[in-house]
């Protein structure tokens, strides 16, 4: 009788390559996105964010994307329905005017179905009275925002906790702030400093909402001894959320404000960058493979790239 264990062996490497070669391929296939951006308040600058938000996704060479605009503020928004069905992810920098109900709907049947989302800084102000979308973000702020709209989430002791007690979003100035991973072995996160500098931003405060199926990703506090509008709390800076089979990511980082010009601090630092690419990612396909870089900042100095 011949030996054939050479020959299983063969066939056991044959498939292994050919398995490495399938993983290779998918992760070399780009991600389709859909940038959804067009109005914002009198606060920040959608023009130039949304022109930012996409050259840190093109230059990352995992996605394909496209920048859907809505309507300007005060025209008919009825005709606005894009097919989300298109992409793997929405990433949104969008704080307007309401859209149609078959467009929301859809919306919420697209990220239900298993959909990736990602929402940038100032669009957790967005529709404070739809409520699927208030599910799909966990928290929000302004707008109307009280204690009515559900708790805020805070970060005491190792562990989230919901706190019921009044208060409205605020922020303090501007400033560099203290970024702490509070899930390090989620994807997004894994291999990133347990702490590092963030440059200068608003630092979201006292978001609320339903706070249902989030999962706390990195916080960030501001003594208010020290700082006008700081709360001492350590709160959600970036979060993942659970809507049906859906994922979302929701990032409070990267102020651009009206009169801003590149280069902008809060979205030209590395760790910004490198959170909303792998965010884009993860949100997409559930895994990440994009790399932490060696200029990611520590927790003594912020890393800015210039645009």
């Amino acid at each position: 009788m011949k030996n054939v264990f050479p020959r299983l062996r063969i066939f056991a490497l044959i498939l292994v390559a050919l398995s490495l070669m399938l993983t290779a391929t998918a992760a070399d296939k780009p991600i389709n996105v859909m940038l959804l951006t067009g109005q914002c308040s009198q606060y920040h600058n959608w023009e130039l964010s949304s022109q930012i938000l996409k050259r840190i996704l093109d230059d990352a060479g995992r996605f394909n994307v496209d920048v859907v605009t809505t309507p300007p503020k005060g025209a008919d928004m009825s005709k606005f329905n894009p097919d989300f069905t298109n992409y793997q992810v929405v990433v949104m920098d969008y704080d307007g005017d309401e859209w149609s109900g078959p467009t929301k709907n859809a919306f919420a049947k697209y990220i239900s179905a298993g959909g990736g989302l990602v929402t940038f800084h100032d669009t957790d102000n967005a529709f404070p009275k739809w409520n699927e979308w208030l599910e799909m973000i966990a928290v929000g702020g302004w707008a109307g925002r009280d204690e009515s709209w559900g708790p805020k989430i805070r970060w005491r002791a190792g562990a989230m906790v919901l706190d019921e007690s009044p208060g409205t979003a605020t922020h303090p100035p501007q400033h560099d702030f203290l970024i702490e991973v509070r899930a390090p072995q989620h994807p997004i996160m894994k291999g990133m400093p347990p702490k590092w500098m963030h440059a200068k931003d608003e630092l979201y405060s006292q978001l609320r909402g339903p706070a249902k199926n989030v999962e706390v990703l990195a916080t960030a506090t501001a003594d208010k001894s020290k700082i006008k509008n700081g709360t001492n709390e350590h709160e959600p800076m970036i979060m993942a959320i659970s809507y049906g089979d859906g994922r979302v990511i929701h990032n409070t980082l990267g102020h651009v404000g009206p009169r801003d010009k590149e280069p902008i601090d809060a979205v030209d630092c590395v760790g910004f960058i490198i959170a909303l690419q792998r965010s884009a990612e993860w949100a997409a396909t559930g895994k990440v493979t994009i790399p932490i870089p060696a200029d990611f900042p520590t927790a003594e100095k912020i890393s800015v790239r210039q645009p």
